[in-house]
């Protein structure tokens, strides 16, 4: 009976792992086969009755499965190490430097995190994050650390390796970025992931040891981020400073939306029959207080970083469809105005009804309006979000030109999926466009494609009157560019189309003098 007693209380004890450890329940099948085997049918009753039993006081006491506490300095979601581990990984590889070996740290960020947890959710994104740590952990040499940072961001310290210079860190840097940027697979969809990378040498640091190096790193990154999606910078003693504009400007951008200093300007577009205008497209530009009119190359992947594409879009909006209602009013024909989107709103289903709400608001019809769609974008991959989008904007009657047609794969792919009616031709192709024989041939073929599918078409970055003319003889409907006018605020556009329908006049009939 002693034997038996033992016995009993070796199954309870196993049976309380089995609460502990929910995986082993896989072999419960086997455990109770052996009770049986070693203890008879009273054996098989009691491990039966001790599983539930087991299971219930776990319960009760806090036992039953529960999230594992990370080990302090471990990152709960990637198993990897965290800032101070860098730092301090950084400050030994430098310490070390007497020998001639050479250290660099590495900083890498996921480009449109913020896009990629909205539109996958929590859980998935930090599948995303684990899985960029595995990856980056498996891609890097013995003795080098990685560990994670805030957000979506990652860091590597190089272990100290003679001759080291800055090629061999932008080779590994690199390496670094293609091992991420190939594609996740998270149940039945596909993730494309893209990401920006800093890096700093030692010795290039304005703070010495290894915090000073990582910040260098960080802020080289921040450099990339702007320059990106998927580049890679190295750090500059100038950066620091552009990236504490960077931060102002970041900090200003708020309150700027929201009291008018961001401001839509517009560009003409006009017929190459007639000469008239046929729209006008409508460009961010900041007035700012102190540093006076700044372009979008200046602000707006800050602003983009900083999630104000939403706020942004309805202030473009509402300006373009205001100013067109006023040009209405006035009496001037400006046909359409085209508002360009952010990627993210492009992929916001709720994009169509407050294109709806706005119109409505001013009494336009939505064929009024053009939506840019740049090929860039599309060029991402299949986005049934943005798809179903664009469609439904085309269902409201809305116009949808497709920006920077280069012909190639992204583009055709476009005009199959997407409810494109214009493309326009992209600047590269039009500049220099009078003395290239070449880019003329591509240019005409370009708009052979474009009649072939019935599409209308509108060449950008037209610098000179012999683009504009080559462009007119090749049979380009609608052009846009410097030649034609720079882009401006509001009042000034007004002027602008007022003076210049007053000097088209009247179109000429046939046989009647010249004036």
């Amino acid at each position: 009976m002693m034997t038996f007693g033992m016995r009993m209380r070796g199954w309870g004890t196993r049976t309380l792992a089995f609460a502990r450890r929910p995986e082993l329940l896989a072999f419960l099948p086997a455990v109770t086969l052996a009770a049986w085997w070693m203890g008879g049918e009273g054996a098989l009753i009691a491990t039966a009755l001790a599983v539930p039993l087991a299971y219930a006081l776990a319960g009760i006491a806090g036992v039953t499965p529960a999230p594992v506490a990370a080990a302090p300095g471990v990152d709960p979601v990637t198993g990897l190490g965290l800032r101070d581990g860098v730092e301090r990984a950084l400050d030994i590889a430098l310490s070390g430097r007497g020998d001639g070996a050479a250290t660099a740290c590495i900083v890498i960020g996921l480009d449109g995190a913020d896009r990629l947890a909205r539109l996958h959710g929590h859980s998935a994104f930090c599948e995303i994050l684990a899985r960029t740590g595995a990856r980056l952990a498996g891609a890097v040499r013995r003795g080098d650390v990685v560990v994670r940072l805030e957000g979506a961001c990652f860091a590597v310290a190089l272990a100290p390796s003679p001759g080291l210079d800055l090629e061999g860190a932008l080779q590994t840097a690199a390496h670094l970025q293609d091992t991420l940027e190939v594609d996740l697979r998270l149940d039945d969809i596909t993730v494309a992931l893209r990401a920006s990378v800093g890096l700093c040498l030692a010795g290039r640091a304005a703070d010495p040891g290894g915090a000073g190096l990582l910040a260098a790193a960080i802020v080289a990154m921040d450099a990339a981020h702007l320059h990106g999606p998927g580049a890679i910078r190295a750090y500059a003693d100038d950066m620091r400073r552009r990236s504490q504009d960077i931060a102002e400007l970041r900090r200003d951008l708020g309150p700027a939306l929201d009291e008018g200093e961001v401001q839509a300007f517009f560009q003409p577009q006009i017929s190459t029959c007639t000469h008239r205008v046929t729209g006008m497209e409508t460009l961010v530009r900041w007035d700012h207080p102190r540093r006076g009119l700044l372009a979008p190359a200046d602000f707006l992947p800050g602003l983009l970083a900083a999630g104000l594409a939403d706020r942004l879009g309805e202030v473009m909006l509402s300006g373009a469809l205001r100013a067109l209602h006023r040009w209405d009013r006035a009496g001037h024909d400006v046909p359409t105005v085209t508002v360009n989107f952010a990627p993210e709103e492009l992929r916001n289903p709720r994009l169509p009804e407050r294109v709806q709400w706005e119109l409505d608001r001013f009494g336009l019809t939505p064929d009024r309006l053009v939506i840019d769609i740049p090929e860039a974008v599309l060029a991402q991959g299949a986005d049934e979000m943005l798809r179903q989008t664009l469609l439904r904007l085309a269902e409201l009657g809305a116009r949808i030109d497709l920006d920077a047609l280069s012909g190639g794969h992204a583009s055709v792919e476009a005009l199959e999926r997407f409810p494109v009616n214009r493309l326009k031709i992209a600047p590269r192709f039009v500049r220099g466009l009078d003395g290239c024989a070449t880019r003329q041939r591509t240019v005409a073929a370009l708009l052979a494609l474009a009649e072939r599918l019935d599409l209308d078409t509108l060449a950008v970055g037209v610098e000179t009157p012999g683009d504009h003319a080559i462009l007119a003889q090749l049979g380009c409907r609608h052009v846009q560019g410097f030649a034609i006018a720079r882009a401006m605020p509001e009042a000034a556009a007004t002027t602008w189309i007022a003076t210049h329908t007053a000097g088209i006049g009247p179109p000429l009939r046939i046989g009647s003098p010249k004036p």
